[in-house]
């Protein structure tokens, strides 16, 4: 099975769950400047989830470029990530109306580890159509970030039932650290074909 339609899919479901997001802001009565105060929560809210979105738009692209086709197992762990990236607006949208009590936050925090434990899977699934050899294995070798980033939302969702705020640095330290730059995965579509 061909996998640029699966890549076609990733892309079409993510810039509809961007455009979704942006689509809940709504535009103040007044025209003073003074009228966007209100939705600065909002604002910053949807920042860290358009991050989120396109780090996982990022990954997907990465991902499917490092593997040459795709099976019913992919096509099933991709619409399971791109399940729980789905409700990211939903939870943008809770997070910024109701502000930092902990069950947004930390239902926010769930969404976002369930989304990464489905890109674990997706991973996985690729891995074992492609085999242990795969250019696929070849990029993601070590995948510190992935195991980190998992670490910590787990300790991002405990502390979200006591201490919204510092939960929010621990997401937004996952953000930040996919934002520095990872060049293994162009290091091995650069390279020929094994």
């Amino acid at each position: 099975m061909h996998k640029g339609r699966l890549e076609a899919f990733g892309d079409a479901i993510i810039a509809i769950i961007i455009t979704i997001m942006v689509l809940e802001f709504r535009v103040p009565e007044s025209p003073a400047l003074s009228a966007l105060l209100p939705i600065i929560p909002q604002f910053l809210a949807y920042v860290l989830s358009f991050l989120f979105l396109t780090i996982y738009w990022n990954n997907h692209h990465n991902l499917f470029h490092a593997v040459e086709r795709v099976n019913g197992s992919v096509l099933w762990a991709n619409l399971h990530l791109m399940f729980w990236l789905s409700l990211v607006p939903f939870t943008t949208a809770w997070l910024s109306e109701a502000g930092l009590y902990p069950a947004p936050v930390t239902f926010y925090g769930l969404v976002l580890l369930l989304a990464a434990v489905a890109h674990f899977i997706l991973v996985r699934t690729l891995i074992a159509l492609h085999g242990k050899q795969s250019r696929l294995v070849i990029a993601i070798r070590g995948n510190i970030k992935g195991k980190l980033s998992l670490g910590l939302y787990v300790i991002g969702l405990v502390l979200g039932l006591w201490m919204p705020i510092l939960a929010l640095v621990f997401y937004v330290l996952v953000a930040i650290l996919w934002l520095i730059p990872d060049r293994r995965f162009e290091k091995v579509i650069r390279s020929p074909r094994q």
